[in-house]
Order: structure tokens, then C-alpha cells, then sequence
């Protein structure tokens, strides 16, 4: 009887294990690209190849690592690396231009499982700013660097820093001076922020935004990319937050917590709450954009007012999913 006794504890933590395993929740890595007047009118059918293979490309790389058992965090900044490095998205590379000509980049991340934060704000010589939003989160005390102070950080922990010209691309020049001129932009209008927000094997959820900001903008403006809470909000207990779109509009109506607070205190779907707050508390105030919502089931929205939003998924299947227009 002793015997028997000994090997069923024995078995105990064995069967624990397999019983967590069946319960714990499977991946999920949902992607954006910003948002604006995106139709099939304005969109070649080789310029739309493009951003279909780099949000698939993106989204795979999102995937591959929490496929290996990686962090939801890892996934996250690793996707927004890819469209950083693009001159499609309007975040690194393929930043817009300042009312004065030069590119300001924005981002931020969050780690739902110890709501820890990090976010840069108007930096000029950092490559990827989604990883130095993610130095400031793990290796400073602080949540946001901005300006210079952002960029000695950044030099300091070995990030990639480029020339400013790196972010230089002809069609977001042209872009300004069609602005400066008054005249109307000979590409779709957009509000051109990445974002991803994944959730990982262990069940934990992340969220990333990273930006160029808006053509044009003015004197060191910032937008609500790299605000927690208004463009970035991530939380094991609700969901996990990315937006793109207006703004000012994002940061009064500190679109990402208001989301995530709905379904903590009202107990909202993420579809519900996205439709809450994008389709109509933002659209209400006149805002336009989009957002990401991820929960710690695997379930997600993306919901959007605008005409158009590059968005894309990818679960534990390993098959990418990219949608642009408005169907």
C-alpha cells in the first residue's frame, strides 16, 4: 500500500503538468499598419503585393518565435522591427516629414504580465525605436525618453544609430512639399502607425506601436504612439492594445485603457469594446483610426472607422492572414 501511495505522488506533478499544458492558452500575433483612405481605387496591384508580403512577412516573424516557446514581448518587437525597416509603413524607414523636413520616430511597448512599459519620443538617429522603448522598459528606471536624451540612452545600449538621411525616401518628400504647396497628396491619405499585440504560450499578452507621426507635423508634436494608454496598453487580466489613427484624438480619449477598461469593468468582448470606443466614442469627437485588441484567449478585433486599415494575423497554425480594405 506504501508502494502504491509513493508512486501516485510520484505521478501528481506529472499529471499537473499535462493538465497545464491542456489548459494553457494557445498563440495568438495580431499586426497593423495604419490606417486612412486605403481602397482598391488608389492601389495598384503592385504597390498592394508589397504591403501584402511585408505584413505576412512580419506577421511570420511575429509567429516563428512564439511558436518556439518565445515571449509575447520578443514577438512584438521583433514584427515592428520588420515594418520599421520597410519603406511602405510610416514608421522608421518609411517615417513621414516634419513640417520642417527632418523625421521624428515615436514608439512604446508594454508587457501585460507586469505592466512595465517603455516608449521614445522624437528621436532622429535611432533605426528600430521599438527597441529602444524596449531598453527603456528593461534597463532604465523610466517609462519614456524623448529628443536627444532618448538617443544617448539608446547609443549607450548598443542600438543600431543611423544618419538621419537613413529615413530619407522620395515619396515622403514629395509628400511634404505637396503639403507645404496646399496641394492635394498624390498618395491615399493615412495614418501610417505599425503596431502588433501578441500573447505567448505561458498566457501572458504584449503590446508595441511605433511612428513616424503625421506629414507635416509641427514644433516637436507627439502623437499617442509611444503615450501608454492612449496608443499602447497591455494587461494579462483584459487585453492587449495597439492603435493607429488621429492622434490627438487617441491621447483625449486615452483610446487603449478605455478599451481595456471596458472589458475589466463592464465585461466586454474585445469586439464589443473595440466597437465601443473606435466606432463610436472616437468617431463621435471626430476622430479617425483604428485599433488591435487581444485577449488572454486568443481572441482579437480590429476595429477601424477609417475607410482602410493594413491588419493581419497569424495563430498557432502558422498561416498568415492579411486583410487592407474595408470589406
Amino acid at each position: 500500500m506504501r508502494t502504491l501511495i509513493a508512486a501516485t505522488l510520484l505521478l501528481l506533478p506529472i499529471a499537473a503538468t499535462a493538465q497545464q499544458a491542456k489548459t494553457r492558452p494557445s498563440t495568438m500575433f495580431v499586426m497593423h499598419g495604419g490606417a486612412g483612405t486605403i481602397t482598391r481605387k488608389t492601389m495598384t496591384p503592385e504597390m498592394e503585393k508589397q504591403y501584402r508580403d511585408a505584413m505576412e512577412t512580419a506577421l511570420k516573424t511575429g509567429n516563428a518565435i512564439l511558436a518556439k516557446g518565445g515571449t509575447s514581448l520578443d514577438a512584438v518587437e521583433a514584427a515592428i522591427r520588420v515594418l520599421e525597416d520597410s519603406p511602405l509603413f510610416n514608421a522608421g524607414k518609411g517615417a513621414v516629414f516634419t513640417h520642417e523636413g527632418k523625421n521624428e520616430l515615436d514608439a512604446s511597448i508594454m508587457d501585460g504580465k507586469t505592466r512595465k512599459a517603455g516608449a521614445v519620443a522624437g528621436v532622429t538617429i535611432i533605426r528600430n525605436p521599438i527597441s529602444a522603448a524596449r531598453a527603456v522598459m528593461d534597463k532604465s528606471k523610466h517609462v519614456m525618453m524623448a529628443g536627444r536624451g532618448a538617443e544617448l540612452f539608446a547609443t549607450k545600449m548598443g542600438l543600431e544609430i543611423v544618419d538621419p538621411s537613413y529615413f530619407w525616401t522620395e515619396r515622403r518628400w514629395k509628400a511634404l512639399q505637396q503639403e507645404l504647396l496646399q496641394e492635394e497628396a498624390t498618395e491615399p491619405k493615412k495614418f501610417g502607425t505599425v503596431g502588433a499585440v501578441a500573447l505567448d504560450k505561458e498566457g501572458n499578452l504584449a503590446a508595441g506601436t511605433s511612428t513616424g507621426g503625421t506629414t507635416n507635423k509641427q514644433y516637436g508634436r507627439i502623437g499617442d504612439s509611444p503615450i501608454i494608454g492612449a496608443g499602447t496598453y497591455a494587461d494579462n487580466a483584459t487585453v492587449a492594445v495597439s492603435c493607429t489613427g488621429d492622434g490627438e484624438y487617441f491621447i483625449r480619449l486615452s483610446v487603449a485603457r478605455d478599451i481595456a477598461a471596458l472589458v475589466e469593468y463592464k465585461g466586454m468582448t474585445v469586439k464589443q469594446a473595440g466597437d465601443e470606443v473606435i466606432m463610436k466614442k472616437l468617431k463621435e469627437l471626430g476622430g479617425e483610426g483604428g485599433a488591435i485588441v487581444l485577449d488572454h484567449n486568443g481572441n482579437f478585433a480590429t476595429p477601424f472607422n477609417s475607410e482602410g486599415m493594413y491588419r493581419g494575423w497569424i495563430g498557432a497554425d502558422g498561416v498568415p492572414h492579411v486583410e487592407i480594405y474595408k470589406e
